[in-house]
């Protein structure tokens, strides 16, 4: 199940770059980021509500709050570079390279994680990484 998961995040997470680019356009990209995360914060807790999960809240380790507090800044910084690129940027050749993420979270998944590593995983990161380093060149 988780596969049909992760195919869905890459077919959004290409929309929210083709939507972005649109959106942006004569908008400060930190000003985009901050709306985009407000129609966030509302789905999301919407869907938590809906679901009747909210008091579940009180259940959250301290160990777990530090990591999710962790997690939500590196995602808002993310989200301020990325739409910052995008802004100055062809989404085409942007997109590809904030995929540079992909074996980077490889390589972290090994290092701090302890997660095995595969041959196929080793060479799709490094497919990933060719393919970034190409679309950085001129």
């Amino acid at each position: 199940m988780w596969k049909y998961y992760a195919l869905l995040s890459a077919l959004f997470a290409s929309l929210t770059a083709i939507f972005a680019k649109i959106g942006i356009k004569d908008v400060n990209s930190d000003l985009a980021t901050a709306i985009r995360t407000s129609i966030i914060v509302l789905l999301t807790w919407g869907i938590v509500l809906f679901c009747g999960v909210e008091d579940k809240i009180k259940d959250i380790s301290l160990h777990s709050w530090l990591f999710l507090i962790l997690s939500s800044i590196a995602t808002g910084c993310s989200w301020l570079f990325y739409f910052k690129a995008l802004q100055n940027g062809d989404v085409s050749r942007v997109a590809p390279i904030d995929k540079l993420s992909v074996p980077l979270t490889i390589f972290m998944s090994f290092i701090i994680l302890k997660e095995p590593i595969s041959f196929r995983t080793i060479a799709g990161g490094i497919l990933i990484t060719g393919g970034s380093i190409l679309l950085l060149l001129k």
